[in-house]
């Protein structure tokens, strides 16, 4: 796929490069680099299972679709970003786009790009960030983070018969209750609502005839802000401590991984950014043709993106399709598809939301 790019960007004579572990970088600048601001479009690459192959046909409502592993996640808004990037002419300004090769994994080309791994620059330093993803034509403006992490219980081993050892498995009955307990004085956020902390697996024990040493808990948490996960991590360190029996040691710990985890972004929905994207959305659904109301949008995105790298600098999450219908799941499912008229409008969009920002005329571009 990004060699596939490489080729388009060429055949409309602009250059790019590879950098920080496989993301593609290209720049368009004005003659005034300066005097208007640096705006960056984005999406991911890769795709995930399950294969999906090729088809281009009719929906039930006889529009016309395009079948395809990662049709909708992301090679609409991909199609869309692509689009508009080749069309703009910036009259001040910078225009950039910067696309990512792992965002379904560890988002480890995204997190060197802009700073976030070890030993790395902020590559993109940008004003304003555009991220494609499956959204509707609506303009996202936050979403939710997404953490992992253990709760970690040590008690003592000792002969189930016996009197004696500390029981991490029994320690856990106040473990969990601080985990259900955790949110329930927690502040609302206004776009995203209330945090949500799981506990999803439970490990302990080693023999039937045994006081359990240990017992694990593993936990996922959807953060909102301002929680960073270095706080989350210590906030509920406190609160497990504080329902565990003083002879079971308590430790927890996030998941060790290569980059940041996605924390939770906001933007302002009253930011000319957002105004500007959703106003561009609205012209571009009415000028294909696309159901009244169908996008244009200012709403929170559904899934963790790598826009939270971005944050909290302005940003906006928009593409064409849907993560889900009212059938069930597009995204990451057999049936994943996108219509070929929202690819038509986000790219419409996109190319009069470049324009608005930073005063460029657009100009034709090929199909």
């Amino acid at each position: 796929m990004r060699a596939l790019v490489v080729e388009t960007l060429d055949r409309f004579g602009v250059d790019c490069e590879i950098v920080a572990g496989g993301c593609l970088v290209a720049e368009k600048a004005s003659s005034e680099p300066d005097a208007g601001p640096h705006l960056v479009v984005n999406t991911h690459l890769d795709t995930v299972t399950p294969h999906v192959p090729f088809e281009r046909g009719t929906a039930d409502d006889g529009s016309d679709v395009i079948r395809g592993r990662g049709s909708c996640d992301a090679k609409g808004p991909l199609a869309a970003l692509l689009a508009g990037f080749i069309a703009a002419e910036p009259e001040r300004g910078r225009l950039t786009l910067a696309l990512t090769p792992d965002e379904e994994t560890l988002s480890l080309g995204a997190a060197a790009l802009v700073g976030l791994s070890p030993d790395t620059e902020d590559r993109l330093d940008g004003d304003l960030f555009l991220v494609g993803e499956p959204t509707g034509l609506d303009a996202c403006t936050a979403a939710k983070g997404r953490f992992q992490g253990t709760v970690e219980l040590s008690g003592i081993a000792a002969h189930a018969a016996e009197f004696t050892g500390a029981n991490a498995i029994a320690a856990a009955e106040g473990a969990l209750a601080a985990i259900r307990t955790f949110d329930d004085d927690a502040t609302e956020h206004p776009q995203l609502g209330p945090p949500k902390l799981t506990p999803t697996v439970i490990q302990g024990g080693a023999a039937t005839n045994q006081i359990p040493a240990d017992c694990t808990i593993t936990v996922d948490r959807r953060s909102v802000p301002p929680e960073t996960a270095a706080e989350f991590r210590s906030s509920l360190t406190d609160v497990v401590r504080a329902e565990t029996p003083d002879d079971v040691g308590v430790d927890v710990a996030l998941t060790d991984r290569e980059s940041p985890f996605f924390e939770a972004f906001s933007t302002d929905p009253s930011h000319e950014l957002v105004e500007t994207v959703t106003s561009a959305a609205r012209a571009a659904g009415e000028s294909v043709g696309l159901p009244t109301g169908r996008g244009g949008s200012a709403r929170p995105f559904g899934a963790a993106t790598e826009a939270s790298y971005f944050a909290p600098t302005p940003t906006v999450v928009f593409g064409p399709g849907d993560l889900a219908d009212d059938t069930g799941a597009v995204a990451h499912a057999e049936r994943e598809y996108v219509r070929v008229r929202e690819v038509e409008a986000a790219a419409e969009a996109v190319e009069l939301a470049v324009c608005e920002i930073l005063g460029d005329v657009p100009t034709d571009v090929e199909s």
